[in-house]
């Protein structure tokens, strides 16, 4: 596995162990739809809220803006996978999109969380 590939995964790891430890529940990591991918599924304690989480690992961010990385192309793909999961498991939640950027080196990554990060109008169905 190439290394950018390990720091992305230890990160990811580390994003879903700070979700856990603010008492949310990790639904899905790494849940694909066709070429759609989230990073991270996550919901609140007795909340209808679905978190869909982005997520960004970056051992420096000195010559790159990992935001730059959330373009209007990944948001969209994100909308639809977000999407297709709701109806894949028939979940009547509202959803929300989180990013987390992630600098440095596992284990002493310096987390990022930016709740709510973009708007989209996609509800879930019933």
């Amino acid at each position: 596995m190439a290394r950018t590939n390990v720091i992305g995964k230890e990160g990811e790891q580390a994003a879903c162990e700070y979700l856990i430890g603010k008492g949310y529940t990790v639904r899905d990591t790494n849940w694909r739809l066709g070429h759609l991918e989230i990073d991270i599924v996550a919901q609140e304690p007795k909340a209808n809220l679905l978190h869909i989480v982005e997520v960004k690992t970056r051992k420096s961010i000195e010559h790159f803006d990992p935001m730059e990385a959330i373009n209007r192309k990944k948001i969209n793909n994100l909308v639809n996978a977000a999407n297709g999961y709701i109806q894949y498991y028939q979940l009547p939640m509202y959803v929300q999109y989180d990013v987390m950027i992630l600098v440095g080196q596992s284990p002493d990554f310096k987390i990022h969380y930016i709740p709510n990060a973009f708007q989209s109008s996609l509800r879930t169905i019933r």
